[in-house]
């Protein structure tokens, strides 16, 4: 579905894969796997989103065969989707004894330490993977990276559509704007915006964007301050044409997951703000209190390809499902996307009289309206709504395009709209309640 066009690096470079080259999986919405010990019934369970299944499964393989290097891969995969880093480190470098060059295993294990801001030993593992800009970039940050100043950071929007907006400020200097997205890893910066900051760059590569050629740049930001809170030693990267030009101009740069996750945040749609906070016990606790008087219970979330987010939700009485959800960002009228082997097979309304033409992972594509009956993320509800049907988007993207397990779906900025909605990402747990935030 639309990814708003944004300079995601890696699907940049890998994007067209997703669309020409991604085979779609088994059908989504038969009946669940059982555990048994063997890799088909493990891999299947994974595919299902049935991830804790899968990880028992997983690691009854490994008592059997302990050289089993996808069964410990795997387990260690379960483990980094729900952020339980011990047990992803233990069966990663199980993986990474079997097989040091396993490339899978090594952008895991990567992925794995720079959660943790623990750069100096992200930068070898990347480097095996063959990512060498991310290599490069973490080796040359020292210290403690993205350090939390202040408990609380409250930012108005300044627009919500066609995306929303907030102003931050760089190395502390005025107020620039900024959209935000789940979709995009790390923090980003227009060319222009990074020079009036004084940055250098650490390593640079050339690319390619929709026939333009653009140069991708990685640096380490002193200062961002959000409404008070502040955070220091950030990665951060920008994008020039060859020229220096900017390559996008209508903000000055764009927050990606990897801040979001650092912190305890609350998209807050219905009171049109971030809430950001020092992810403390304490915090975590008022979250829950909150939630609980708003009637909101805690759902599932998972992290996987290093930014994007996925929970359980339905659609057309589907059942509960892995979906994407995705915060932020360009916003269509559509509601929600999903993939046309999920609209078909569900026996959603789809309108093939108008068709859209747009773009997945920056690459073109035609879409269709679609109309199921509900769609559901825990108690937030929508129906008769007009959503996009995508009939090439596989519902299984494997590694490296994707996260290798199957997802019906995804819910969109209109979705949210009515709701504020936190991110635990301690807890691994998403809240979503009617109205403003508390």
């Amino acid at each position: 579905m639309a990814d708003n066009g944004e300079l995601d690096r890696r699907s940049l470079i890998r994007g067209a894969a997703v669309v020409a080259g991604a085979a779609a999986a088994a059908p989504l919405l038969g009946g669940a796997a059982t555990a048994r010990a063997d890799g088909g019934d493990a891999d299947a369970l994974f595919k299902a989103g049935k991830f804790e299944q899968a990880g028992r499964a997983y690691e009854e393989i490994l008592k059997k065969d302990p050289t089993n290097l996808r069964a410990a891969r795997q387990r260690g995969y379960v483990g980094l989707l729900g952020n339980k880093f011990p047990e992803a480190e233990k069966y990663l470098n199980m993986a990474l004894e079997l097989a040091p060059d396993d490339k899978e295993t090594n952008q895991f294990l990567g992925d794995c330490y720079i959660r943790q801001n623990k750069f100096a030993l992200a930068a070898p593992r990347w480097k095996a993977a063959g990512e060498e800009g991310y290599a490069r970039w973490f080796a040359a940050i020292r210290g403690e990276a993205n350090q939390i100043h202040g408990d609380i950071g409250r930012v108005p929007w300044k627009q919500t559509d066609p995306s929303p907006v907030v102003e931050a400020s760089v190395n502390g200097g005025p107020p620039k704007r900024f959209t935000f997205y789940t979709g995009a890893p790390n923090l980003s910066l227009t060319a222009s915006a990074a020079k009036e900051a004084g940055l250098s760059p650490v390593y640079k590569e050339k690319s390619e964007f929709e026939g333009l050629t653009i140069w991708v740049y990685y640096g380490v930001l002193d200062s961002f301050n959000l409404g008070g809170l502040e955070l220091r030693n950030v990665p951060v990267g920008w994008s020039a044409t060859e020229t220096g030009e900017d390559v996008d101009t209508e903000n000055d740069g764009m927050i990606g997951t990897w801040v979001f996750y650092h912190l305890l945040t609350t998209f807050d749609y219905a009171g049109r703000s971030l809430i950001l906070r020092r992810p403390t016990a304490q915090a975590a606790r008022k979250v829950r209190a909150d939630a609980a008087r708003a009637g909101a219970k805690p759902l599932p979330l998972w992290l996987s390809r290093d930014h994007d987010l996925s929970s359980t939700g339905s659609i057309a009485g589907s059942g509960l499902r892995v979906m994407g959800v995705n915060f932020g960002g360009i916003s269509g009228e559509a509601t929600a996307g999903m993939p046309g082997e999920v609209a078909e097979q569900l026996g959603v309304r789809t309108d093939y009289d108008r068709p859209f033409e747009t773009a997945a992972h920056s690459h073109p594509t035609v879409t269709y309206p679609c109309y199921p009956k509900e769609i559901r993320l825990g108690d937030a509800v929508a129906n008769d709504v007009y959503c996009e049907m995508d009939p090439n988007m596989p519902v299984n993207v494997p590694w490296p395009y994707g996260p290798g397990f199957d997802a019906i779906g995804h819910f969109s900025h209109c979705f949210f709209k009515p709701y504020n909605i936190t991110v635990d990402f301690t807890n691994m747990n998403l809240y979503i309640a009617r109205g403003k935030a508390a």
